[in-house]
C-alpha cells in the first residue's frame, strides 16, 4: 500500500508509453495494465510477441520503453549493449510449463498419450525464438522422448501461436505456459499435466527499462508497479511465481 500511495503521488502528468511483452505473459499483463491505468492515469500501449523477435526489434531501434522478456538472457544482452537504463533489470515472474490438450480427460498425471505416441501433432514454441520452446525441448530430452516425437512436432513462432495450435485442434497436445490455461488460479479448460520443475531449467523472466525511457516517469512507475503487492497478486493468479 505504501508503494501504491507513492506511485499515485507522482502521476500528476499522465503519459502514454509503449512497451513490449513476451506473449506468454499476455493475460497477466492485460490485467496489470488495467489496474495500472486505473491507479495512475497513465496509458499503456502493449506489443506482444516472441522474446527473440522483440529483442531484434529493440536492437533496430523499435520505439519501446520497457521490455518484459520470457527469459533473462535477452534483457542481459541489451544491458551489455548499453541499450537499457543501468540497474533497472529484475525478475518479474518465474514461469511454469504445462502439457495441455483441448480434449477433456485426454492427458493424465502419467502423461501417457505423450509417452505412448497416442497423438497426431505435438505443438511447441520455436526454441530459437521462445524460451518456453527451450524448456519444452529440455523436458522431451529428460524424458527421452525427443527422437520418438520429433516427426510430429509443429512449432509456433511464439507461445501464443503454440497455444492456438492446440486450442484449434490442429495439434492434440502442446507445451504451453501454465498462465495460458489458468483462470482465477485453476486450469480452466481441457486436460493438462503440470510439468515438474526438475525437468526443465527455471524460466526466469526479466523486465528492463530501455534507454529511451530514462526520462519517462510513467515507464519508471510501471516498472515499480510490477513489484507491488497488487501486481504480484495478479501474477500469482496466472500460475507464475515471484521472488
Amino acid at each position: 500500500m505504501i508503494l501504491l500511495s507513492y506511485l499515485l503521488s507522482i502521476t500528476a502528468s499522465a503519459e502514454n508509453i509503449h512497451i513490449a511483452v513476451a506473449s506468454n505473459f499476455t493475460a497477466a499483463m492485460k490485467s496489470i495494465v488495467t489496474a495500472f491505468e486505473e491507479d495512475t492515469g497513465h496509458k499503456v500501449i502493449v506489443s506482444y510477441g516472441s522474446s527473440g523477435k522483440i529483442y531484434a526489434q529493440i536492437q533496430h531501434h523499435a520505439p519501446f520503453q520497457l521490455f518484459l522478456s520470457a527469459d533473462q538472457s535477452k534483457p542481459k544482452a541489451l544491458e551489455e549493449d548499453g541499450l537499457t537504463v543501468p540497474g533497472s533489470r529484475f525478475t518479474y515472474a518465474i514461469g511454469a510449463l504445462a502439457l495441455w490438450s483441448a480434449k477433456v480427460d485426454f492427458i493424465d498425471k502419467e502423461y501417457r498419450p505423450l509417452k505412448q505416441g497416442r497423438f497426431d501433432k505435438l505443438a511447441l514454441a520455436n526454441p530459437k525464438l521462445a524460451p518456453y520452446g527451450v524448456a519444452a525441448l529440455e523436458v522431451l530430452e529428460k524424458l527421452n522422448l525427443k527422437s520418438s516425437t520429433q516427426t510430429k512436432w509443429v512449432q509456433g513462432e511464439n507461445i501464443a501461436q503454440t497455444y492456438q495450435f492446440v486450442a484449434s485442434g490442429n495439434a492434440e497436445l502442446g507445451f504451453v505456459a501454465l498462465s495460458q490455461i489458468m483462470d482465477k488460479g485453476h486450469v480452466s479448460t481441457g486436460s493438462s499435466w503440470l510439468i515438474p520443475h526438475h525437468l526443465y531449467n527455471p524460466i526466469r523472466q526479466d523486465a528492463v527499462l530501455l534507454k529511451s525511457a530514462q526520462h519517462s516517469a510513467a515507464a519508471k512507475t510501471l516498472l515499480m508497479y510490477l513489484r507491488s503487492d497488487k501486481a504480484r497478486e495478479i501474477i500469482h493468479s496466472y500460475g507464475y511465481q515471484t521472488e
